[in-house]
């Protein structure tokens, strides 16, 4: 806490003469941080914690039930003129030492209000909880003499030769998941089963179970108490916890830091037995049992528990590696004083950080935590209305009333009745209307520039893929791949024994009808009407094989290039009817087709194209024109090229199943838009080329595109 500069208080008549002083429970420990000598007082029955500084620790020493706050403070201003805390210091401190239960009043009412302020304190608890539904605690016992019985066994393993274990078990854990990586991989396809879940779950509340022994083992080696074993609600799943927070308490920095990190320590150490187990054991419940705590208590330990952004393992490391106790509320008090001091003015506003750095760090945490942890809970709450919706609509209310409804309510009681705005209330309320007023009509009246993004792959305007009409075998190249081709001109020879034999055969049918046919006319004339259908067959068989000799040469329908990389190893293969030839385009002139999303393709549907542009892999300085921009009707669900899908590193999901071994059916259908490519001088367009098309509209303003996006959200997703 950074001492209040005033050194005279306009209050101080409210503390002057009273008499008061620590509780006969309070212990006193010194630590360090940043160099600075720090008090810290505990509240051994409450678990409460209160840092102050040399010079505010000299002040609340010296209280006592027979000396006045008024004399205390005389005394501290008469030994330490330079040093001694100012009034509105006194006042402050005073308040939060009250409200921790940590002042001990000369009064009969003291209990009472002692127990009023308890009171307080369990409402503020079960406030809190309301508003962190996602991460409820209930407290079931206290587990401190397990932990003392069992601690001289389990003590030795928290220690050098512990560690030295730790590091070579984790070393062969590390080798078998290398040696099996895999198999790892193949099984992980699996992992959200509906059959693996029970198993996952399992797995889940064993490691978090160690996981919290973990630290309650380590704050018991080094002198702390653990007074508390319970169950958390994490997203509405029962996860063990415990109550370390007497670490807090610790002079040593390594030692509340491994504190912080034992749940993770035990956990890597559950995982490389875990992966042992797997590597050891056949097919069955073992085998997958070790599978998913292997990957439990790895995966989220480095995703989740080590991330300092939310308040896990990571958060309190990360507090004490910077020496910043109480970061995240300390957080909220920087930010808070930004506001004050820089918004509205308040002349005395004090930061919480204790020096320049410090408060930088405060800020960077207050915003980057508040940011990713909105999108984080956002993505909670997807999530499991995507699993069960009407729980998932539950959290949405209760998460809508404890993140926009509370905390607008607790902003309107503090811009009517904070003390720290008496002076400049009326600055506050005005600035906040107008803030409030300007808000509005930015995000509801101003239009902002809109636009979206999709990818796609030029395409030539007459594009065929070539195929031979006759089965037979390739003999000659006519024409060089890649090279210009006129329309009519011969590519491909093939040759078809059979079918010259087969047409022999037909000539000579026919040959011997029209000779029968010359004998009947002069012999017997009631037999010219089926020699007549006879020769009219042959005719016919004749026509179609001929036609299929002229198909064995491939010629080219129109003008163009003619691609096909790998015609030239084919030669002497025997191709089938509708082989696969190559493509034949026209680059006189190229599409560009853009598989667009159907949100984005509503809105190009309902809104007038304003300008767009393409940038193709290879060229993204330079962006090309395109025009005629036309939407194919309904919905696409297969891609214009595989190049653009999740399987070819594209951007578009596609289905991960044996029916899309082509890499280019869809998971969601998509609007296939086509416009033509206004050539440049400087980019070469290529037939297949991907690239990205980006579309302007119509400025929107902000307010009615994210109504509409959450309504498309809702039908996609729920149907709602």
């Amino acid at each position: 806490m950074a001492a209040p500069s005033r050194t005279f208080s306009e209050s101080w008549y409210r503390v002057a003469n009273q008499k008061v002083c620590l509780r006969s429970v309070v212990r006193v420990r010194r630590q360090y941080f940043r160099g600075e000598r720090w008090f810290v007082l505990e509240n051994p029955f409450s678990n409460q914690f209160f840092r102050l500084r040399p010079e505010a620790y000299e002040f609340v020493a010296r209280l006592h039930p027979e000396l006045t706050v008024e004399a205390v403070w005389q005394q501290c201003l008469a030994r330490f003129p330079d040093t001694a805390p100012s009034q509105e210091a006194v006042i402050q401190m005073l308040s939060q030492l009250y409200h921790a239960n940590l002042l001990q009043y000369d009064l009969a009412a003291d209990s009472a209000q002692l127990f009023e302020r308890y009171q307080k304190r369990r409402q503020r608890e079960l406030g809190f909880r309301f508003l962190n539904i996602m991460f409820m605690r209930f407290p079931l016992l206290d587990p401190d003499r397990f932990l003392v019985a069992t601690l001289p066994v389990v003590g030795r393993l928290i220690s050098p030769v512990g560690a030295i274990l730790w590091l070579l078990m984790i070393g062969l854990g590390l080798d078998q998941i290398f040696n099996h990586f895999s198999e790892l991989r193949i099984q992980g396809e699996g992992l959200l089963a509906t059959g693996n879940l029970p198993l996952l779950y399992l797995g889940l509340v064993v490691v978090k179970t160690f996981h919290e022994l973990g630290h309650a083992y380590f704050c018991r080696r080094f002198g702390g108490e653990v007074h508390v074993l319970g169950v958390m609600l994490m997203i509405f799943t029962p996860m063990p916890y415990v109550d370390a927070t007497s670490s807090w308490s610790f002079r040593k920095r390594w030692q509340r830091v491994l504190v912080g990190a034992a749940g993770m320590i035990v956990e890597l150490f559950i995982a490389a037995v875990a992966a042992c187990v797997w590597t050891h054991t056949g097919p069955g419940v073992t085998h997958q049992l070790a599978y998913n705590i292997m990957v439990v208590a790895s995966v989220s330990t480095l995703i989740f528990n080590l991330n300092p952004l939310m308040r896990f393992d990571g958060y309190y490391i990360l507090s004490d590696l910077l020496e910043i106790p109480n970061l995240n509320q300390r957080a909220v008090f920087q930010i808070r004083h930004l506001f004050e001091r820089y918004v509205f003015k308040v002349e005395h506003s004090e930061s919480p950080a204790t020096t320049p750095s410090e408060g930088h760090w405060l800020t960077a945490f207050g915003i980057t935590s508040t940011i990713y942890r909105t999108i984080v809970f956002a993505g909670i709450l997807l999530a499991v209305a995507d699993r069960f919706l009407l729980f998932g609509i539950i959290m949405s209310v209760a998460c809508l009333i404890s993140w926009m409804v509370f905390p607008v309510v607790q902003f309107v009681k503090y811009l009517a009745s904070s003390p720290r705005l008496d002076r400049v209330r009326n600055r506050a309320i005005g600035i906040s209307v107008s803030a409030l007023a300007g808000l509005i009509i930015l995000l509801a009246v101003v239009p902002f520039p809109h636009s979206f993004s999709a990818p796609g792959v030029v395409a030539a305007s007459q594009r065929l893929v070539l195929a031979n009409a006759t089965a037979g075998r390739v003999v000659a190249l006519l024409a060089q791949p890649g090279q210009p081709v006129t329309a009519g001109q011969p590519l491909l020879q093939l040759d078809n024994p059979e079918l010259t034999l087969q047409l022999a055969d037909a000539q000579s049918r026919l040959n011997e009808a029209n000779a029968r046919y010359q004998q009947a006319m002069k012999e017997d004339s009631a037999s010219l009407e089926p020699l007549i259908k006879l020769r009219s067959a042959a005719a016919q068989t004749i026509a179609k094989l001929q036609r299929d000799a002229d198909h064995l040469i491939l010629r080219a329908p129109f003008a163009g290039v003619w691609i096909s990389p790998q015609i030239n190893e084919r030669v002497g293969a025997w191709l089938e009817r509708g082989s696969d030839l190559g493509l034949l385009v026209n680059p006189s002139a190229y599409q560009f087709v853009a598989s667009v999303r159907e949100e984005d393709g509503h809105a190009l549907f309902g809104h007038p194209l304003r300008d767009s542009g393409i940038r193709l892999n290879g060229s993204a300085d330079t962006r090309l024109a395109a025009q005629d921009w036309r939407i194919i009707p309904g919905g696409q669900q297969v891609l214009p090229s595989a190049a653009l899908g999740w399987a070819a590193g594209g951007d578009v999901p596609v289905a991960n199943d044996n029916n899309n071994s082509q890499g280019d059916r869809t998971i969601e259908p998509f609007f296939e838009v086509r416009g033509t490519i206004v050539p440049a001088a400087t980019v070469v367009l290529l037939d297949g080329r991907s690239g990205r098309a980006r579309f302007w509209l119509e400025p929107e303003p902000l307010i009615p595109r994210w109504f509409r996006s959450l309504r498309q959200l809702l039908q996609k997703r729920y149907e709602i």
